[in-house]
C-alpha cells in the first residue's frame, strides 16, 4: 500500500517498544528523515531493517513521533470517524453516554483511547476538544466532522493552545455556546470552556467527589485548590455542616458559588486567597481536607521541583488536622507516579511527626482509561488518608 506520507527509519533495535505496541518514538530512536519534514507532518515508521512499524505524526520535539495506528493507513476522514466511533462504544458500556444522571464525561483520552495528543470533552450537547501537539492540530477539520457524524452536537469548541491558531482561525467549529450547565450524578455544575481551567470542568474527578461523600455528613470540610467547588457541592449534598472553599482565582469564587446555588445548597464559604497563606493562618479544626492542587510537573525536568512542592503543601495539611480527620490528596501530574507521590506523602507524615493510615487509594474514572502499552497514562493519584 502506498501512501503519501514521508519515513522515518529508526536506530536498530530501536523498534522493540512499538513492537510492543507503545505509542511514543523518542528522538533519539531516530536514524533517517526526510529533511523537508515539517512539524506535524504525518509519517509512516520502519525499523533498521526496512520493516513496516506504524503511522503517527512526527515532531521536533522529545517525542519524535505520536502512533496513531500501527497499521500503514490514511488519516483520513474515516479514519477519524472509526476512532470517535470506538471511543464512543467505550463510553456506552460504562453508560456515561445518553445518561440522565451525568452527562459529562471524557469522550477521547490521549493514548487511552489511540490518538496520542488530543483530548475532547462532553459536555450535554456541547464537545470541547483540545490539541496538545502540532500534528494533531492540524486535523482538527477532520476531527470536528467525525464529531458531527457521531454525536451531532451544538458546539465543537476548540481548546487547543494559543501558538497553534493563526489570526484569523476561529475556535467554534461549529455552533456558538461558551458554557452551559450539566450534570454530574444528579448535581448540577456550571461549566465555561472560553474562560475556564484545561476544558471548563475535571470530570476526572467524578468518582472521587462521589467517594468523597462517604466522609462528609455533619462534618467540617475545607476544599483546597477548589476551582469551581467540585468536591465542596458533593461535601455540602452529603450533609456537611460546614464547608470552606479557597482558591486564589476570583473566577473560580464567581463559579464555585454559582454551582452552590444552583443545587440549593448553604453552609458554603469561599476564601479568595493564596492557599499556602490559607494554611499558614487556619485555625480551624476541619473533619476533612481536599487537597487538590493543580499539576506541579509538567514535564520531566520539573520533577525536582514539584517533589519538593508536594512535599511542602501536604506536611503543611498534615500539622493542621487535628486528630481523627480524614485527608484526601492528589496529584495530577503525569511525571509523578503513585510510587513517588506515596513516597513524598510518607515524606509529609514524617515531617509533620504524625501517625497517617492509608485508606483509599484514588485514580482517574474509567472514561480516562489507561493503555495497558502506556502506563504513563495514569496521571490522576490520589490518597484518602486518617490522621491521629
Amino acid at each position: 500500500m502506498t501512501l503519501p506520507y514521508a519515513e522515518i527509519i529508526l536506530k536498530k533495535g530501536k523498534e522493540k517498544s512499538i513492537e510492543n505496541f507503545h505509542p511514543w518514538i523518542f528522538s533519539g530512536a531516530v536514524a533517517q528523515k526526510p529533511e523537508t519534514l515539517k512539524d506535524g507532518d504525518p509519517v509512516h515508521v520502519f525499523s533498521a531493517g526496512k520493516e513496516f512499524l506504524a503511522t503517527g505524526i512526527f515532531h521536533y520535539s522529545s517525542i519524535a513521533v505520536r502512533i496513531l495506528s500501527f497499521r500503514k493507513e490514511l488519516l483520513d476522514e474515516n479514519f477519524w470517524i472509526e476512532k470517535i466511533k470506538n471511543a464512543l462504544a467505550l463510553r456506552q458500556a460504562l453508560q456515561l453516554h445518553n445518561n440522565n444522571a451525568t452527562n459529562a464525561y471524557r469522550l477521547i483520552h490521549g493514548e487511552g483511547d489511540g490518538i496520542s495528543g488530543l483530548i475532547i470533552d462532553v459536555y450535554g450537547k456541547h464537545v470541547v476538544m483540545q490539541a496538545h501537539v502540532q500534528g494533531i492540530f492540524n486535523f482538527r477539520k477532520e476531527i470536528a466532522h467525525a464529531l458531527q457524524t457521531t454525536l451531532n452536537p451544538e458546539t465543537i469548541y476548540d481548546k487547543s493552545e494559543d501558538t497553534f491558531f493563526t489570526a484569523d482561525e476561529n475556535r467554534f467549529l461549529s455552533g456558538t455556546y461558551s458554557d452551559c450547565e450539566i450534570k454530574e450524578n444528579n448535581l448540577v455544575f456550571y461549566v465555561n470552556w472560553e474562560e475556564g481551567q484545561k476544558t471548563g470542568f475535571f470530570n476526572d474527578q467524578r468518582d472521587n467527589r462521589k467517594l468523597l461523600q462517604n466522609f462528609c455528613k455533619d462534618k467540617s470540610v475545607v476544599n483546597l485548590f477548589a476551582y469551581s467547588g467540585g468536591f465542596s457541592v458533593y461535601a455540602l449534598a452529603a450533609g456537611a455542616k460546614k464547608v470552606d472553599s479557597v482558591d486564589s482565582s476570583a473566577k473560580a469564587k464567581q463559579w464555585a458559588e454559582n454551582n452552590v446555588a444552583l443545587n440549593k445548597l448553604n453552609h458554603h464559604q469561599f476564601y479568595c486567597e493564596d492557599v499556602f497563606q490559607f494554611i499558614k493562618n487556619c485555625d480551624e479544626q476541619y473533619d476533612v481536607w481536599i487537597v487538590d492542587p493543580p499539576a506541579f510537573a509538567k514535564r520531566i525536568d520539573t520533577v525536582k521541583n514539584a517533589m519538593i512542592g508536594y512535599r511542602n503543601l501536604n506536611t503543611a495539611v498534615l500539622r493542621k488536622a487535628k486528630s481523627q480527620s480524614i485527608v484526601f490528596t492528589f496529584s495530577c501530574s503525569q511525571a509523578i507516579d503513585k510510587e513517588l507521590f506515596r513516597k513524598l506523602i510518607f515524606q509529609s507524615a514524617k515531617q509533620a511527626s504524625r501517625q497517617v493510615k492509608i485508606l483509599h487509594q484514588l485514580s482517574q474514572p474509567a472514561d480516562h482509561p489507561v493503555s495497558i502499552y502506556h502506563p504513563e497514562g495514569e496521571y490522576l493519584k490520589g490518597l484518602i488518608l486518617y490522621v491521629s
